[in-house]
């Protein structure tokens, strides 16, 4: 398997699958990293700025988790 060699913000993919952010960040809250959820830092620290993100997998991922939700 290749490694990763970018991820999607959560703002790209909420709107990529025509979701509210707040809601997928809530949705994806039990997902790990080796589900394809990671965070971002933009600054250094324990405080520091950053954003959730998610590779490739893990978007599969979530739009298997939004499809359970509706049924």
């Amino acid at each position: 398997m290749a490694g990763i060699s970018y991820v999607f913000t959560i703002r790209c993919v909420a709107q990529m699958l025509g979701v509210d952010e707040d809601w997928l960040d809530d949705l994806s809250l039990g997902m790990d990293p080796e589900d394809g959820r990671l965070w971002v830092a933009y600054s250094p620290g324990e405080e520091g700025e950053g954003s959730v993100a998610f590779t490739e997998f893990g978007i599969e991922n979530l739009r298997q988790l939004i499809a359970d939700s509706q049924t």
